[in-house]
């Protein structure tokens, strides 16, 4: 079997070889989740959380190995790292502990026409979800996928990036030693053509995190087979800054959305907008902060080869374009380092506004007003997240409203990332579909509907031999229901 070597993204050091797992042997692991999805499914809620609940406290207490081995795998600092090891455990508890709750039958109206019927409504595991995993946080974002799939009674085959698949790998043997009785979490290493193995394996739901021309490709895919799939894509997420800010609060929040894991977020910060009266003194104190980013303290090297060339390119159009570079230029792009890179006054129609650049830039640019901010913001293929700073939290609420994302923070980044109740994703290239929360407790199931007859029905409309009378009665009855005013 052909392997895959993962490299460390600062030195290319060979940190571990790993099988590319092909056609048959993903095959072979889908047969046997199916097999451990059956066993499942058919525990109680509270067997699966207890269970559930033992792989947290396994992935929690290795939580500094992982750390080492996320930060080796992608470059970025230990401590982020560890602290991509705690939210993602913060949502694995939250899937653990509520599913039972979100998922269970419920009973709902049955509406006068079927007053003889009560009416239920269950939610169901889908059976075997597909996940196929980024690169930028290894941890974190595959298991807002697989821990909510597991919740939800599903067994789960993982194909973690080719970047990181000794993180993949780690997580499926704390699973294997905190639930020894079936595979129902099992890791396939691999490369693009696993991932595509994987789509056309026959899983019931296939759960992608990356770039909207990859998600293309792997919607094609399933669509061969009607493969439903969940897509979080990229972001070129903004934000905004009005005349009333905490001006410090904001520069420091654009500065950790835009420059922190080396700006390879998709729900960061890639251009801010700021009120015109308020617009040089924002970017003088958020010029002060970039100077004083140390890049290899702060977030490391770039973790894939290809995105310094990225980089590069977009800083040489926005500056083509007649933007100006307030910190740093094309000449921060260092392979595999890049120096934070502060672009000012960049046309809209340049590509350092409108494709997303996932390195460390930022582009900020002055607004007449808030409405001209909406705009702007909203002027993107994208939508995922967007940030917005004001004192005044009434207005603040109502301009989250008019904004065509997932989520919004306001007087914060990445506030909902914490959060594990709020359902994450995005509209447009950021994706569709849901993880997190109940929501993303829901995304992995199926609702079925039930009704069971309490007694024989009033007015009996339900059978071939059906009684004239008893129509003329029921059509009455509708129409002083409906049609008077």
């Amino acid at each position: 079997m052909a392997t895959l070597r993962s490299l460390s993204p600062a030195t290319a050091e060979v940190l571990g070889e790993y099988d590319i797992a092909d056609a048959k042997t993903v095959d072979a692991a889908v047969a046997e989740a199916r097999i451990a999805a059956a066993w499942w499914a058919g525990l109680d809620p509270h067997g699966r959380r207890d269970r559930l609940l033992a792989w947290k406290r396994a992935i929690a207490a290795g939580s500094d190995e992982l750390a080492e081995l996320i930060r080796a795998e992608t470059g970025k600092p230990l401590g982020d790292a560890l602290l991509e090891v705690m939210l993602a455990v913060e949502h694995l508890d939250w899937a653990a502990r509520n599913a039972g709750k979100v998922l269970r039958r419920r009973k709902v109206p049955s509406g006068l026409l079927s007053a003889d019927q009560t009416a239920a409504l269950e939610y169901r595991p889908l059976g075997v979800i597909g996940v196929i995993g980024p690169w930028n946080y290894p941890v974190y974002t595959p298991l807002g996928s697989v821990s909510y799939a597991l919740a939800a009674g599903n067994a789960v085959v993982f194909k973690p990036s080719e970047h990181t698949p000794g993180v993949g790998v780690w997580l499926a043997a704390a699973w294997a030693r905190a639930v020894p009785e079936h595979a129902v979490l099992q890791v396939v290493t691999g490369d693009g053509t696993t991932g595509a193995a994987l789509c056309e394996s026959g899983v019931d739901k296939i759960a992608f995190t990356g770039s909207a021309a990859t998600a293309r490709l792997v919607m094609a895919a399933c669509a061969r087979t009607l493969t439903p799939i969940v897509v979080e894509g990229g972001g070129k997420d903004a934000m905004i800054v009005a005349a009333d800010a905490d001006l410090d609060a904001a520069a420091r929040s654009a500065a950790f959305g835009g420059f922190g894991n080396a700006g390879q977020t998709c729900a960061g910060v890639e251009r801010v907008y700021v009120e015109r009266p308020v617009y040089q003194d924002f970017l003088k104190r958020l010029t002060a902060i970039t100077g004083q980013i140390k890049q290899e303290q702060a977030y490391g090297p770039m973790t894939t080869p290809e995105q310094p060339e990225i980089v590069r390119a977009h800083v040489t159009d926005a500056l083509a374009a007649g933007g100006r570079a307030v910190v740093g230029g094309v000449e921060s792009v260092r392979e595999p380092y890049i120096s934070p890179v502060l672009l000012a006054e960049v046309p809209e129609e340049s590509a350092a506004v409108t494709e997303e650049t996932f390195g460390p830039t930022l582009v900020v640019n002055p607004v007449a007003d808030l409405d001209e901010a909406i705009r702007l913001t909203n002027n993107s293929k994208y939508g995922l997240a967007a940030s917005i700073f004001s004192k005044d939290q009434k207005r603040a609420a109502g301009l989250a409203r008019r904004l065509r994302t997932g989520a919004v923070s306001i007087n914060s980044v990445l506030g909902f990332a914490g959060v594990p109740a709020l359902p994450f994703g995005g509209v447009g290239d950021s994706g569709f579909g849901r993880i997190h929360g109940a929501d993303g407790l829901r995304e992995f199931s199926r609702a079925q509907s039930v009704t069971w007859r309490r007694f024989a029905p009033l007015i009996d409309l339900m059978r071939l031999d059906r009684d004239p009378h008893a129509l003329d009665r029921a059509r009455k009855l509708f129409r002083f229901r409906h049609a008077r005013k």
